[in-house]
Parts: C-alpha cells; structure tokens; sequence
C-alpha cells in the first residue's frame, strides 16, 4: 500500500507535503508582489479565452471575404482560360 502511493505521489508524503507547501509559500508570495488574487487569475484566463473565442470566429469571417473577392476574379478568369484552352 505504502510503495503504491510513493508511486503515486512520486516520493514519500512527508517530502511531497513539504514540497507542496514551500512552493505554495512562493506562489503565494509572487501573488502578493503582483496583488494578483485566484479569482483575478481565473478571470483573466476566462476572458482571455473569450477574448480568442470572439476574434478567432472574426479572423475565419475575414479570410470569407479574402474568399469571396479572390473568387470573384479568380474563378471567371479560370473559366475563360478553360473555354479558350478547350477549343484548341
């Protein structure tokens, strides 16, 4: 049981509660300097992927037009180009 849960954890329990708490002490710090606050940091992630969301969805209606406009020049001219190379 105990060699299962070392694998589990990756070390012993005593060495990975230690661990989890000096990194936490350091988190913590860092997000004091910045006065950044856990709902601050799923808000920002939240919007941030809201904000690719949206312009994600406007960059695909961009490359439509880019589609619409080269095709409205590409595509006669292809058929004209098929027409006068079919008669040969």
């Amino acid at each position: 049981m105990s060699d299962g849960l070392n694998k589990f954890l990756g070390d012993t329990p005593l060495r990975v509660l230690v661990k989890l708490v000096v990194v936490s002490i350091l988190v913590g710090f860092v997000m004091t300097v910045f006065d950044w606050y856990p709902v601050d940091v799923y808000f920002a992630v939240r919007n941030f992927l809201l904000d690719l969301w949206r312009t994600g969805f406007a960059a695909l209606g961009r490359v439509g037009d880019y589609l619409l406009l080269g095709a409205a020049i590409v595509i006669p001219a292809f058929l004209i180009l098929r027409v006068l190379s079919y008669r040969r």
